[in-house]
């Protein structure tokens, strides 16, 4: 098992900032300095009466302590490794994303498009989430599990951002297979606390969606919808092969209008005892969807977590100490024995 890695002391690392600072005051000082010399005389004449001086050892020296600097900044973080996990309870939830990832979610009536405006607003949902417990299943013509529940939030990113279009290989939107999906994917054994966000654009090819919702409800399971799209439509772009932008066309040629079917996502949440938010540029509902779900009573849920941290302190802090004994041995002019090596 990996070790994992921390700062305890996180708010000590803004002391890195000064870093940039450093390096800006002495190349304003050294070139002041150099200005200064030029008034003196050239440089063959400088060399001259200086003949030990080494900008290249002094520039050495700042580094030298500069990286000290740093590295101490860093041990007074607190650097840490945890190297024991212990199972813990924590009360919380569960809940199951379906996305939809139809060629339709493509439509750029929301800015970048569907699927990218809904993935942003996933990871921004996982960022809030302490003691939950969140899936995630992707669907169109049929539904799969992409990532089963967990509360490893990272893992959770990770998959999301490997989600597109191309990832099914059959096209549709089968919302009631991924409520049904959604229903047989949470941990067994768990009967409560328990919600499916299905986030489409509700272009449903089935006829068994509110029918599933209604499934899902009485087994105290709760739908949330969130609609993303235009209720006015918008065209499916696509993207040739020599790169070209143009849209989809039906059979017949017609370019293709996808509309966002708010009717059908209402009923949806309406059968599934759960709210339906409809998404816009500037929110995408999962908010709102989050405090509704906050609202739910909480079950007990096993997690691991590390709980024993070996201190790295000692480490930096010796490390740093080295680099000035280092800097403090180390002549700013230049040594004889290296002047072919060091100038």
């Amino acid at each position: 098992m990996n070790n994992a890695f921390r700062f305890e002391d996180e708010k000590a690392l803004v002391g890195l900032a000064v870093i940039p600072l450093l390096f800006l005051i002495y190349f304003i000082t050294s070139r002041r300095q150099n200005k200064q010399l030029n008034k003196w005389g050239d440089e063959a004449l400088l060399s001259r009466l200086m003949p030990d001086f080494s900008a290249t050892r002094n520039f050495l020296k700042f580094i030298l302590w500069v990286s000290a600097f740093g590295i101490m900044i860093l041990a007074l973080a607190r650097p840490q490794f945890g190297t024991k996990m212990a199972e813990v309870k924590r009360k919380g939830i569960e809940m199951i994303i379906a996305l939809d990832v139809s060629n339709s979610m493509m439509a750029e009536d929301i800015q970048p498009n569907r699927l990218e405006n809904a993935k942003m607003a996933i990871s921004r949902l996982v960022d809030r989430l302490e003691n939950d417990k969140i899936g995630l299943i992707i669907f169109a013509g049929d539904a799969y599990i992409q990532m089963p529940v967990t509360t490893d939030y990272q893992a959770a990113k990770l998959f999301l951002n490997s989600i597109n279009t191309q990832i099914v290989p059959k096209q549709g939107t089968a919302i009631g297979s991924a409520i049904h999906l959604a229903m047989r994917s949470f941990t067994p054994n768990s009967e409560k606390s328990r919600a499916i966000v299905v986030i489409t654009d509700g272009e449903n090819h089935e006829e068994d969606a509110v029918a599933a919702a209604k499934e899902a409800a009485a087994a105290g399971i709760i739908i949330h919808t969130i609609g993303i799209g235009s209720a006015q439509g918008v065209p499916i772009p696509t993207i040739s092969a020599n790169g070209q932008k143009d849209y989809r066309t039906d059979t017949d040629g017609k370019v293709i209008i996808s509309k966002l079917n708010e009717e059908l996502l209402r009923q949806i949440a309406e059968a599934g005892n759960g709210t339906y938010v409809r998404a816009t540029a500037s929110r995408t509902g999962l908010t709102t969807i989050l405090d509704e779900m906050n609202k739910m009573e909480k079950q007990e849920i096993n997690m691991k977590e590390y709980s024993e941290y070996d201190e790295q302190f000692v480490y930096y802090a010796g490390f740093a100490l080295f680099l000035l004994f280092v800097d403090f041995i180390l002549n700013g002019r230049k040594n004889r024995w290296l002047k072919n090596r060091l100038t």
